[in-house]
């Protein structure tokens, strides 16, 4: 059975001080929210301002001791190190949280992409008076480097020119030991998805293991996961205030090492599963029980009381348990390392205790010491939202970086995001642990200004918003019917298996403020490029007809996954039925404007729960309704998803994790991930012996012949007459088309050439025409060559002789 052990220790706690300083507040006005214990959190903007607030705002946070001399600093008080280029816009995690901290006064400087074969490059701006700020950038660094079949990826979007290899891998662990054999004294607060993701012990899926929790192996002070606006001016404004970084253990969101659980505190046991009850002991069969002074049992027994004998009855005290006091200890580092199902079973008691109005902290031993984790933070509330996205930013990367293009800034360059978080839920996407599933919304007057600066003040800007989204197209506004019952759900999905009847989804609000987005004076067209939620845009017809009308440019996003039952309910997706009842919507809107437009679906290879069959009957539907998938998407295990815990585990921590309880299947071999991914491509005859085996192995093998309803032809071509559409807009390398001096392309800036060193073969006939062009320049330089050797040296012409 599964077993909760409840122990109890007296204690005290320290709350926070009351900062008494007025703060101007947003000028953006926004409808006021219900208050409940989850709004009662401090707003950003009441905090008092540190004395450097006199130095006013920078036009670019300094990068360099010069930048900080024309600002007139001699030292800055907090120092962002991050594995991405500095632009200064809200879509970069640097930008957003160093202008946060300059809004409360702070002197924020940023070293961006150091060099960590050594400690020089984060000595530069010197040592910073209260903390260095480590974070490995948008993207979890392993993630950033390598794809999900472990390759070496040939770009890095997210520096310029959009180079590989100017970060090291596992960045915020590299990041934080530079900075300790910089300045040992100054304390490291971590942050950032890489480390939000690895805050507890996880598995790792390059090293085919379970690590340990990133504040460990990075030697960090203290960790900050989730959106971090909150803690890290509560921690900003401590440190400033005299308070030891080690002092610092009541703000929410973030995690620390510490030694034992304080007193206090109930701990919950839940380090066991499956634990037996109690066993008695075994009587001897040959021993005679009605003899008393050999039975064991009644021995044990001891003295029979008197029931008429008078009893003192003792009154304890019984202290009531709270959520706030109570904290689950999970199995320790030591016994997930090496029992993948113990692994499943913490993981789902993390996502368990993921929704800020009924989580408890949560402890994990690692060795001699505890890592604590308190409960998410509070989220923010549409005023704070303003707030956050309304500061100075400059909109454009650092001037240090020239002319050179920074291909993440280039896909977001003219986009707005509107809102945070997800309440999805699906498992193999790290959204939900990292922003949370209650939508954070900024007003419709923010927006709007932002759209007007963007307008103003972004070089080539031609009038058209690439996208006004965030984490999902459709979600803006969308939340719980009762605040309540909210603070009190513990469904990872709010969508899934079905709606939530207490969802409210009305996308009026969405609706009007798309309306007047397009209604600004200069903007041509707005484009809605975020992913969309189909199956909450089919209960707003309206939206969809709106959307379909005005928003799409001849392309719509969407992402069914899967079309089986097996693998989309692993996934927590909705059916394919929800897909096609969009479908319908989509095409009959579409007509009715007058349009030609197209749905993109996304697939899923490989995910935790796919069978052999169930790729197979997706590749059945993706040749009945005509797609062909180009870029296919293999699973990718990244850190503490719920279907990564399914990966290493094979259990599924979307139910009671027993040793006995629900397996789940699971895709690990190269071979098997290749043949998954074959499917999706199934007109790729490259694909087709490796299909032709498995079906025949599978005793589907009619499916194999020229027939309509057949997957795949019975015979190979002689020559790949396939050839994708990526290729088809390549230049093989060695063309007289390719540019001598062409930068690295890559899908962010363009389609990369085709190189010609055999690592990515084109079509053999663009390979044939470079290489009869190669032959023809070489003749034609000879040819040149000889003739400047003189005319006299040319053998004498022999005359025809007649027949």
């Amino acid at each position: 059975m599964f077993f909760w052990a409840i122990t109890m220790i007296p204690t005290t706690t320290v709350g926070f001080g009351q900062n008494l300083c007025y703060i101007p507040r947003p000028r953006f006005p926004c409808t006021p929210e219900p208050v409940t214990d989850m709004q009662a959190a401090k707003p950003l903007y009441d905090y008092p301002k540190y004395w450097a607030e006199c130095f006013g705002p920078a036009p670019f946070l300094p990068m360099s001791r010069e930048e900080m001399d024309q600002l007139g600093w001699d030292s800055c008080d907090i120092i962002i190190v991050t594995g991405d280029a500095y632009v200064d816009h809200p879509s970069f995690g640097m930008a957003i949280i160093g202008r946060l901290l300059e809004a409360q006064g702070f002197r924020v400087g940023i070293i961006a992409q150091p060099n960590w074969q050594s400690k020089d490059d984060f000595m530069k701006l010197g040592e910073p008076n209260l903390f260095f700020g480590v974070a490995a950038g948008n993207m979890d660094s392993m993630i950033n480097r390598y794809t999900a079949d472990k390759k070496v990826r040939s770009d890095d979007a997210y520096t310029p020119g959009g180079l590989a290899g100017s970060r090291p891998d596992r960045a915020s662990l590299v990041y934080s030991q530079r900075c300790k054999e910089a300045y040992k004294h100054v304390p490291i607060v971590l942050g950032g998805i890489e480390a939000s993701l690895r805050r507890i012990a996880h598995y790792d899926y390059w090293q085919d293991k379970v690590r340990h929790s990133i504040l460990v192996d990075a030697s960090a002070d203290i960790l900050l996961f989730g959106n971090a606006e909150r803690a890290v001016v509560e921690v900003a404004q401590r440190l400033s205030n005299g308070e030891k970084i080690e002092s610092i253990t009541d703000v929410r969101g973030t995690a620390f090492i510490r030694r034992d659980t304080p007193e206090g505190w109930y701990e919950i046991d839940s380090t066991r599963i499956d634990r037996p009850g109690r066993v008695d002991k075994i009587i001897n069969p040959y021993v005679n029980t009605q003899d008393t002074q050999a039975c064991a049992i009644e021995q044990a027994k001891g003295e029979v009381e008197d029931p008429n004998e008078a009893k003192v009855v003792q009154i304890l005290d019984s202290p009531r348990m709270t959520r706030e006091k109570s904290v689950i200890r999970l199995p320790s580092f030591e016994k997930v390392r090496n029992d993948p199902v113990l692994y499943a079973h913490a993981n789902r008691v993390l996502h368990l205790e993921t929704n800020p109005g009924n989580a408890r902290a949560l402890v994990q031993k690692h060795g001699e010491v505890d890592v604590w984790f308190n409960p998410p933070p509070i989220p923010m509330s549409t005023e704070e939202m303003d707030y956050v996205f309304g500061m100075p930013y400059a909109r454009v990367p650092h001037p240090a970086y020239g002319k050179e293009r920074i291909p993440a800034y280039e896909m977001i360059r003219f986009s707005v995001n509107i809102m945070r978080g997800c309440f999805g839920g699906c498992t193999f996407c790290s959204i939900t642990e990292h922003e949370g599933r209650i939508i954070q919304n900024r007003s419709h007057e923010s927006i709007l200004h932002e759209i007007e600066e963007m307008r103003d003040k972004v070089p080539g800007f031609t009038g058209v918003v690439s996208d006004l989204g965030g984490p999902t197209a459709n979600m803006y506004r969308i939340a719980c019917k009762s605040h309540e019952i909210e603070k009190h759900c513990r469904k990872p999905s709010c969508v899934f298996p079905g709606i939530c009847e207490n969802l409210n989804t009305d996308h009026s609000s969405l609706i009007s403020l798309y309306r007047k987005a397009r209604a600004l004076p200069g903007v041509k067209k707005i484009l809605i490029a975020s992913g969309l939620r189909y199956d909450l845009a089919v209960e707003s017809p309206e939206y969809v007809k709106e959307l379909v009308t005005h928003h799409v440019g001849g392309y719509l996003k969407i992402a069914p996954e899967h079309t089986e039952r097996g693998p989309l309910d692993k996934m927590m997706k909705p059916g394919i039925g929800s897909y096609d009842r969009f479908k319908r919507m989509f095409e009959k809107y579409s007509k009715e404007a007058g349009k030609e437009q197209y749905l993109i679906p996304y697939f899923i290879a490989a995910h935790p729960g796919t069978t052999d069959e169930d790729m197979m009957n997706l590749a059945l539907w993706l040749k009945g309704n005509g797609f062909r998938a180009d870029q296919v998407q293999a699973f990718y295990p990244s850190p503490m998803a719920s279907a990564t815990a399914m990966y290493h585990s094979g259990k599924n921590p979307l139910r009671k994790v027993t040793y006995k309880s629900e397996g789940v299947e699971i895709v690990k071999s190269d071979e098997q991930r290749r043949l998954h991914k074959a499917f999706l491509r199934y007109h790729d005859p490259k694909g087709w012996p490796m299909l032709r085996e498995a079906l025949t192995r599978m005793g589907r093998a009619d499916l194999i012949g020229p027939g309509k309803h057949q997957l795949i032809p019975l015979h190979q071509p002689q020559t790949d007459s396939y050839q994708s559409a990526r290729r088809k807009n390549s230049t093989p390398a060695g063309s007289h088309k390719v540019a001598k001096e062409q930068k690295i392309l890559t899908q962010h800036n363009g389609l990369p050439p085709r190189a010609s060193d055999g690592s990515k073969p084109w079509d053999k006939r663009e390979k044939a025409k470079a290489e009869a062009f190669a032959r023809n320049q070489q003749a034609a330089k000879e040819r040149k060559e000889a003739a400047k050797g003189g005319k006299g040296n040319k053998k004498p012409r022999q005359p025809v002789i007649p027949r």
